[in-house]
């Protein structure tokens, strides 16, 4: 799936107010959402299911009925956790010097450009 979107959320924002929109951006057809055990709630994982999209979120730890993940497909994962640490590697965009959400996304681009190139 190719995904040319950001969405840039505060940080204390936390990640199940944006998976509708997430759920919005993925492509039709899709065969799994590999997520982290923040966006395990009971609604996003019926939305998902419902779109015929299997859910690779692992279960959160004081869940009463834990689901089933499947790790194999989970440890993909890590491309994206690689990707976020490269970004974070330029200073500018780790220390958010810019404040202006706009300016802030054009260094994210750029940055993502660069990161792509190499």
């Amino acid at each position: 799936m190719k995904c040319n979107e950001y969405i840039l959320t505060g940080g204390q924002a936390s990640d199940t107010g944006q998976a509708e929109n997430l759920l919005a951006l993925t492509a039709e057809g899709a065969a799994a959402l590999v997520g982290d055990k923040g966006y395990d709630s009971d609604a996003f994982i019926q939305a998902l299911t419902e779109k015929g999209i299997e859910p690779v979120i692992p279960p959160r730890s004081n869940r009463i009925n834990a689901r089933d993940c499947d790790w194999f497909v989970y440890k993909e994962r890590r491309l994206i956790e690689c990707f976020f640490n490269k970004i974070k590697h330029y200073r500018r965009i780790s220390s958010r010097y810019e404040k202006m959400a706009g300016n802030y996304m054009g260094f994210i681009w750029f940055v993502s450009a660069l990161i792509w190139l190499r």
